[in-house]
């Protein structure tokens, strides 16, 4: 057969027409062709538009995959209208507005046809074709892989699609077709994408790799099944969900995916039946709005690559976990809004760096039968009206393993809590809750730790091996209300002493079961005698503000600072003054922002600030404690807001003087927990707004954008006060003080060689001013001594004069 030449093989009965012939042309060999008749191609490349109306067979030679080339320069390189059969073509198109194979109508089938082309589409089925398509492969980078539109289904086995500029398949407009054992990647938009009411697609054991953008798209009242899939290696979502979109999902893998692993919202449905997912950076699935429900059965979540939750479920949407497993994740389960609810049943939450089950802003988590295991804080419900059912669940080997804080009032019922290294339930800020029938063991700190009043009920609760104590019922404060603080019934313990006597009123415990052999099964029991008080010791006589002020004055710089403490002081004395006489005092705000380099003097000017308003009578002692970040923010959520209350109740008194504050607020916050020490802070600053004063202190850049980004934080303070670096006047001045204070003396020219030193001296960011200057005069001292140690009899000069030689050399 000549190349450029068309066989054409008649395979019907009727024997007045030949059998056989060759054309010139496919188009005049497909006008000759009946039903039945096949096409054999030589190979070549042909600049034609082919259109199949009848049902015929159109290949290219045998054992030559590719030699046939239909490569038209626009307009539609193929078209099919009948139920015919391509066969081991190659098909390429340059038209951007037209698919380069259209399949129009019939039950045609297309095997082995390699589409290469930059067109709308590389195969576009459409109305009420329904083909087959089987082993066919698609590289399409300026436009769709494979489209399936208005109406039309079809089964695609075995096919490929190479590279898509959009989406590698996409289905739309009531369209259905089944994807069996494809290949999708390398796309620019997602690799499945239905949308459109009535539209479906059905996908089995098919892969959907390398995508730029989401792995599998459904929206727009949309349906899909896949079974037997993997989606990976997407830069956006694995899988979307959008306006009542439904999915199913059976026996998938999903992993390696950069942001959400599964996202739907806009009241979609999931389905999720033996399906894994691993490798996220955001949540492994995300689920959101009213009417949004996932249904996960028999699936593994785990290996996030983030620090997100692996279930995120929010703004009134439901998520169900049966017999699943969440594990190696930095959060298992957060529940947040009011309307959003979880419900997990059988399952396992393990390794969770920090908690389990989040509940907040008045969301809903059920569970039952459920095992947590190695996290940080087990469940915690977080504020008022959260809440939900913990119900025969075990936790396992966390810090803490249930906190209920803010009004929240969960029930617990029948849950073992075993081996936690903080407290097995940690009550506080008005949490409520009711526990019953409940056990806690081997615990590092206390079994029940119960503080601020908190109105929480434990029935038939029982402790085993706690070391600091069963119970605590910590004092509620002077803002609790009468009768605040837990209710009691039938609990036990093993311990051999009482446990602690409460502090908060006799009231907080309204009934009490006694137990044969219990050795004060609730607070007020105690049946030992106190242990005398130590005695105090004597205080030392405060300072009077004049005292204070006059050390302020006697630093060194700091002229603005010193205005400002003043003026502020000045301000506090004159209000109380006017109390004192029946007159109204302006309110003035305490909190301070210190702002400026490292080393110009803010902690010196916190701890004096102290001790003026103890001198006023503002603050009962005016001391100082000092904090920083790693101070506040511990390793995981429950354990920040402990450390940051301790933190406030050692400064009770006095001054909470907070270093680098900013650092609790970083740019990139992702889900640090800086954020809820800062919680914290702004509610115990409004709660005990005379008991502490807070200064927050840093560089001023940010400074300013950690007050700009925490408003609420912005607003507890009065003023800023800024303390410039030193000049080198100033830094000479305190070298002086040094000197004079460890009894030497500047030689002279040694001044001058310090003010020229310390003009010259790099101002860059590790410069510490007055910490500066106190380095230097060290190494000058270190310097004077190797050189003085050489002397044999050393003149008391010689002992005490520093000279310009001594100091360092400029790096």
């Amino acid at each position: 057969m000549a190349q450029g030449t068309v066989q054409v093989t008649h395979t019907g009965t009727s024997r007045w027409r030949r059998r056989t012939g060759e054309y010139a042309s496919l188009a005049a060999a497909l006008e000759a062709a009946a039903d039945g008749d096949v096409l054999t191609v030589a190979p070549g490349t042909y600049r034609e538009n082919l259109v199949l109306q009848r049902a015929v067979t159109l290949r290219g030679p045998e054992g030559s995959p590719g030699s046939v080339r239909i490569a038209p320069l626009d307009g539609v390189p193929l078209t099919v209208r009948a139920s015919a059969v391509v066969q081991d073509l190659h098909v390429e198109g340059q038209d951007a507005a037209a698919p380069a194979v259209l399949v129009e109508e019939g039950t045609p089938e297309l095997r082995d046809v390699r589409v290469v082309t930059r067109s709308a589409a590389g195969i576009e089925v459409r109305g009420s074709a329904r083909p087959t398509v089987r082993r066919c492969a698609v590289d399409n980078p300026a436009g769709i892989g494979i489209a399936v539109l208005d109406g039309a289904g079809g089964v695609f086995e075995e096919c490929e699609v190479v590279a898509a500029g959009q989406a590698g398949v996409a289905v739309r407009g009531g369209a259905h077709p089944r994807l069996e054992r494809c290949r999708v990647h390398h796309t620019s938009g997602s690799g499945l994408s239905a949308t459109g009411e009535n539209s479906a697609l059905e996908a089995v054991g098919c892969e959907i790799y390398e995508v730029r953008g989401s792995g599998v798209q459904i929206t727009g009242r949309a349906t899909a099944h896949l079974t037997d899939c993997d989606v990976h290696r997407t830069t956006a979502d694995g899988v979307t969900l959008d306006t009542d979109a439904v999915l199913t999902l059976a026996d998938c893998r999903i992993h390696d995916i950069p942001e959400n692993a599964v996202d739907l919202r806009s009241r979609s449905v999931l389905t999720l039946t033996r399906t894994t997912v691993r490798q996220f950076g955001r949540n492994g699935l995300s689920v959101w709005d009213p009417g949004t429900r996932v249904d996960a059965n028999q699936c593994e979540i785990f290996d996030s690559t983030g620090d997100y939750p692996a279930v995120w479920v929010s703004d009134g949407a439901t998520a169900v976990l049966d017999s699943c497993r969440v594990h190696d994740v930095p959060d298992a389960l957060f529940v947040l809004d009011r309307g959003s609810r979880a419900d997990v049943v059988d399952s396992d939450l393990s390794q969770v760096r920090n908690t389990a089950v989040s509940v907040s802003d008045g969301a809903t988590a059920q569970l039952d039968d459920c095992r947590i295991r190695e996290a940080a804080t087990g469940a915690w419900f977080r504020d008022h009206g959260s809440g939900g059912t913990l119900s025969n669940c075990t936790v396992d080997g966390t810090q803490t393993g249930v906190i209920v804080t803010k009004g929240a009032d969960p029930t617990v019922e029948r849950c073992t809590i075993d081996s936690p290294a903080e407290a097995g339930v940690y009550v506080s800020a008005g949490g409520r809750g009711s526990f019953q029938n409940c056990r806690v063991t081997g615990s590092g700190g206390y079994g029940f730790h119960v503080i601020d009043g908190s109105r929480t009920t434990l029935r038939k609760c029982r402790t085993e091996r706690c070391a600091r104590g069963g119970y605590e019922f910590a004092d509620s404060g002077a803002d609790a209300a009468s009768g605040a603080g837990p209710l009691v019934e039938d609990c036990t313990s093993d311990e051999s002493a009482g446990l602690r006597a409460p502090t908060a009123p006799a009231t907080a415990v309204q009934t009490v079961s006694h137990s044969p052999g219990l050795l004060g099964a609730v607070p007020g029991q105690r049946t030992e005698p106190e242990p005398p008080a130590p005695v105090a010791e004597p205080e030392q006589p405060a300072r009077t503000s004049k005292d204070v002020l006059g050390e302020l004055d006697a630093l060194v710089g700091l002229e603005s600072v010193k205005r400002e403490v003043r003026a502020l002081t000045d301000m506090i004395e004159v209000g109380r003054r006017r109390q004192q006489a029946g007159l109204k005092a302006a309110s003035v705000k305490r909190h301070l922002v210190f702002t400026g380099s490292p080393g110009t003097g803010k902690t010196t000017v916190a701890r004096l600030y102290g001790e003026i308003l103890a001198s006023l009578g503002v603050l009962d002692k005016g001391h100082l404690v000092e904090v920083s970040r790693v101070d506040l923010v511990g390793e995981h959520i429950g354990s920040t807001a402990i450390r940051t209350q301790e933190a406030f109740e050692k400064a009770r008194g006095g001054v909470l003087f907070i270093d680098e504050a900013y650092a609790l607020s970083p740019q990139d916050a992702g889900r640090d927990f800086g954020k809820e020490a800062i919680d914290t802070l702004v509610k115990l600053m409004e709660d005990h707004r005379d008991a502490v004063v807070v200064i927050v202190a840093g560089y001023t850049a940010e400074m300013e954008r950690f007050l700009s980004v925490n408003p609420g934080v912005a607003s507890r303070f009065s003023r800023t006060i800024t303390f410039s670096d030193y000049g080198p006047e100033d830094l000479l001045r305190i070298v002086e003080q040094q000197a004079e204070e460890h009894e030497y003396r500047l030689a002279r020219g040694a001044p001058e060689a310090l003010r020229k030193y310390f003009t010259v001296l790099p101002k860059g960011p590790a410069f510490g001013n007055g910490r500066t200057a106190r380095q230097t005069f060290e190494a000058m001292v270190e310097r004077h001594a190797s050189r003085v140690a050489q002397l044999p009899e050393p003149s008391t000069d010689d002992l005490t004069l520093l000279y310009a030689e001594d100091l360092p050399e400029l790096l």
